[in-house]
Formats: structure tokens, sequence, C-alpha cells
């Protein structure tokens, strides 16, 4: 597994998700306030989709 990445739009803060890569089609999600707390796992196709609708978000 890779290390855990911050998000970009943390802006510095602790109130962010950080995200790993966890296997060649697998990333790993978790609360920065909380890295002993419950992990999100997602298939890549789905983080895609996921950061995809976010973005469009207004």
């Amino acid at each position: 597994m890779t290390r855990w990445r911050k998000s970009s739009h943390s802006g510095g803060s602790q109130d962010c998700v950080e995200v790993r890569r966890a296997g060649p089609a697998t990333l790993t999600v978790r609360d920065s306030k909380n890295p002993q707390g419950r992990i999100l796992v997602l298939d890549t196709d789905t983080w895609r989709k996921l950061t995809a609708k976010l973005r469009a978000e207004p």
C-alpha cells in the first residue's frame, strides 16, 4: 500500500479526507481527524465517478 495523501482542497486544515491506493484497482479513504476510524474502500471507477460528481457541485 502507498502512503496516505491529504486532499489538496484542505488548505492546511484538519477538516479533510485522506486517500491511498490499496491495490491496482482499489483506493481507501479516511477522515483525517479520525485516522484510526473506519475506512471507506472504493474501486477506481467508483472513485472517478465520485470525484467527478463532487467537482460538478456548485
